[in-house]
Formats: C-alpha cells, structure tokens, sequence
C-alpha cells in the first residue's frame, strides 16, 4: 500500500470518528433539526464544520454561570416569599394560572399586582421620559442595555446619569461586551462614563486571556434600566441613535422604530432583581435586594404582572415555553410584531395551528432587513403562514419595526427584548414581561393599528410569484437557521 493510500485511509478513519463523535455527543439535548443541520455540516465539511461547532456549537453559558444563575435564583425565592398578591386574579382568563406558574418554575420571578404601566412607542420620547426619572433618583440607578452608546439622541439619558452622579446617586452600568466593540462610538462612550463617575462593566466578555469565554454569539440582548427600585423601563429599545450610526443605515435612510415599557409598583422588583444577576455574573458583587413588605395600591387601573427572565444561564428556553404555551391557550386572537422571526418547530405549529382553529392570527414584520441571512431565512416561512390564514403585514421602508410584543384574545400580552426566533430563544440571555390587562391590551392594539396603516398586507397569490433567485436565497438561508 502505497503512502498516499494509507494517508487516504487515515483521513476516512478520522472522518468517520467525527461522524461517531457528531452522532453521539451532538444529538444530545438537541432538538432534532438542529442535530441534524450540525451533523450534516461536520460529516460533509469535516474539519470546517468541527472548527465552526467548537466555536459556535455550545449553546448554554459555561457552568460557573449557570451556576450563578442558580444560586441568585435560590436567593429570589426566598425573597418573593407572600410577593405574589395580586390585583386582579379573580378576573383572570382561564389559562392563565397556568403560565405564570409555568413562568415562576422556570425564572423564579412571581406574577405581582399594583403595578401601573404605560407604554412609550416614540424614539426619542422614551430616552427622555428615562432621563427625566433619573433626574428623579435619590439612592442608586440601574442601567443595562445590549447596545449602549453616547451620541447625539442618548446625550440627555448621559447628561441626567451626571448629574445622578453629582447629587450622590449610585450608576451602575452594564452592556454587551460584543455588541459595543461592533458599534461605532465605543471608546468615547467608555470615556463618558468614566467621566461621570458611573460604575460600567461588560456583559459576557470575549477575553480568553483572563478567562472570560464561552461561544461567541452567546449574547446578553436585555434591554432594563431601574431607578430606586421604584420605577422601572424594559422593551426593544437599545439606548444608541435610531440608525446605530452605521454608515450603511445611514445610507439607507434606514431608522428603528421601537417600544418600550414603563413600569411603576411591584414588578420593578423583579427587573431589578434581573439586574442583580447579571451584575453579580460579571462583577461576583451581591447587590442587597428589596425585601421589604409589599403593599397593594387597591386601584382599578393597576396590573398584574410578571417578569421573565430567559437565555443560555438558564437550563430551559424560558421565553419559548411561554409563547408556545399561550398561543395554544388563546381562544380568539393572536397578535405578533417581532423583527426577526425565524420560529422553532413547536412555535410555527402552534401559530398554524392557532389558524386553523379558526382564531384571528397577525403578524408584523419589516419589510426590509438590516441583517440579510435572517431577513432571508423568515421570508421562507410566509408561504406556510399565509395558506394557514395568517395575516402579514410588512411595515414599509425605509423604517425598521423593530418593536418585540405579542398579545393573546383581549387582556394577555407579553412586552421585551426577545424577538421570535431561534437566537432569542436559545442563544441570547433576554428579559420579557407579562401583562394582565385588558386596557393595556387595548392600548397595545392602538399602537398595532398604527402598524397597520404604516404596512402592506402580504397576499399569498403575490407571494407565490416572487422572483426564483429571492425563493432560492430564502430556502437557503432557511437551512442556516438550525445551526444553533
């Protein structure tokens, strides 16, 4: 034999023990498809796909983080002991009780009432009404967002963090590590906030040197911000100019528009709370959490309310779980605006077949990307939801809707960071909140209709006749969705 065929021999002997190895280890605790996508990719291009699963194949935080996460856990359970009265449990739906329960189990946070919401779909209009309780704090603010960046429309959130910080109030600050270094501005927004005074730390930083690593793309996507753990805000919103200050956007004339949550009463708690954890993964600092007793304002208008906190520190897809569990749970109508909407199996089900139950079903999407493979991959599952009778509405160029709610019949909603797709639900550490309310349910409906009358209404027989290479690019995007 000569030595080219025992070289030729050896090379087949390696790539089927990578076959082995992807059969045995990658299949398990994965969902099917996925195990598949990453099988196929190692037995076909072995030694790239082994390169690419070492990099991005591991979806759970390391242990020592998970870790963490159990133990702040442990301490929330304790401290919500009798946190959960609620306001108006006697008029929940049925169903309810379920997903709340469902809700504690997996994120350790309770449903609690007395709590006034309010709902800010205006850029700018947000980013003040942040600055303008900060302006308000006494003892300590808490500031996390994915993208966090000093610039002409974040300048009055920085300026009201100063003067927080003059009149002796705690800033603690946290942002994605990734996601700054991606996004123009990063240098001079450490700068400001080192100038401040604020106390800033990254968010599950990519630096191998001092220990810091886990799969690249696992991200920490939450949106929060809590000012003495009185009022707080969360929502799609990232605090940086609405074109992100990329040249391409820019270009583009492409501008974000987005909505966000105020919250004042109980459920700031929990928000902060979610804070707590993440500033004790990167900082070891056990911040003190508010355990004194809670005191129900009996006002009609006040909500119910939970927040829920999901992604790779936890051992289940809390925020998938949830989704599913309420579309299955409506009876009438089904509500979704998320940018980026790339579905897992059981979430495509249950939404065709929330369809086929005859209920009331739509969902807003742009009609335009900022990231190509995801804008590809979710325009391949239209055709599946438009013959189930779902309604799409793409919102029109050149804005982006960037917007991430979903609400179920006439009083549930949920309103957050985490889009409806595979990355949210696995990969990115994202904050939710769930509403009982019909008024706030109407009101989100009024933001919707404003949707509507900015959109196109997708219809199948257009659909259909789409260009072949658009058809093409999206099945083949499609097939890149499952390599989580």
């Amino acid at each position: 034999m000569s030595d080219s065929e025992i070289v030729a021999w050896i090379l087949l002997a390696v790539h089927v023990i990578l076959g082995a190895i992807a059969v045995a280890y990658i299949s398990a605790r994965r969902r099917p498809a996925t195990a598949i996508a990453w099988m196929l990719t190692i037995i076909f291009v072995p030694y790239v796909g082994l390169v690419a699963f070492m990099l991005v194949g591991f979806s759970r935080l390391p242990k020592y983080r998970r870790d963490k996460q159990k133990f702040v856990n442990e301490l929330i359970l304790e401290r919500t002991e009798g946190l959960d009265q609620l306001s108006h449990r006697e008029d929940w739906p049925r169903g309810l009780a379920g997903l709340v329960t469902l809700n504690s189990t997996l994120g350790a946070l309770p449903m609690v009432g007395g709590n006034d919401v309010d709902l800010l779909p205006d850029y700018h209009g947000s980013i003040a009404a942040m600055a303008a309780e900060i302006d308000r704090a006494r003892t300590y603010v808490h500031v996390e967002f994915y993208i966090l960046v000093h610039d002409d429309v974040t300048r009055p959130f920085f300026d009201a963090l100063a003067r927080a910080v003059a009149r002796g109030v705690t800033v603690r600050v946290l942002s994605d590590h990734l996601a700054s270094m991606m996004n123009p501005g990063r240098r001079e927004t450490l700068a400001k906030l080192a100038e401040i005074g604020a106390e800033y730390h990254a968010m599950l930083p990519l630096r191998p040197w001092r220990g810091h690593w886990q799969r690249i793309d696992l991200r920490n996507h939450r949106k929060l911000l809590v000012v003495d753990g009185q009022v707080g805000f969360t929502g799609s919103q990232n605090l940086v100019h609405e074109s992100y200050n990329k040249k391409k956007n820019i270009a583009r004339g492409l501008r974000w528009h987005e909505l966000m949550l105020r919250i004042h009463g109980p459920a700031v708690r929990e928000l902060d709370a979610v804070f707590a954890t993440d500033w004790f993964s990167e900082t070891d600092e056990l911040l003190v959490l508010d355990t004194s007793p809670v005191v129900l304002d009996p006002a009609q208008h006040l909500v119910d309310a939970q927040v829920v906190p999901s992604g790779p520190s936890f051992e289940n897809d809390n925020n998938l779980k949830l989704f599913v569990a309420m579309i299955h749970q409506a009876t009438d109508r089904v509500s979704i605006t998320s940018p980026y909407f790339v579905p897992e199996d059981s979430i495509l089900l249950a939404i065709i077949t929330a369809a086929g139950r005859g209920l009331s079903v739509e969902l807003f999407v742009s009609e335009i990307g900022d990231q190509a493979m995801v804008y590809h991959a979710q325009r391949s599952y239209y055709q599946a939801l438009l013959r189930a009778g779902v309604k799409i509405y793409l919102y029109k160029a050149p804005e982006v809707l960037h917007a991430k709610h979903f609400s179920i019949d006439s009083d549930v909603a949920v309103i957050g960071s985490s889009n409806m797709d595979v990355r949210s639900f696995s990969l990115n550490m994202e904050i939710s909140v769930l509403i009982h309310s019909e008024t706030f349910v109407q009101e989100l409906r009024g933001i919707e209709d404003e949707y509507r009358a900015n959109s196109r209404e997708l219809e199948l027989a257009d659909w259909v006749k789409r260009p072949l290479w658009e058809k093409f690019w999206d099945s083949a995007a499609r097939l890149t969705s499952n390599l989580q």
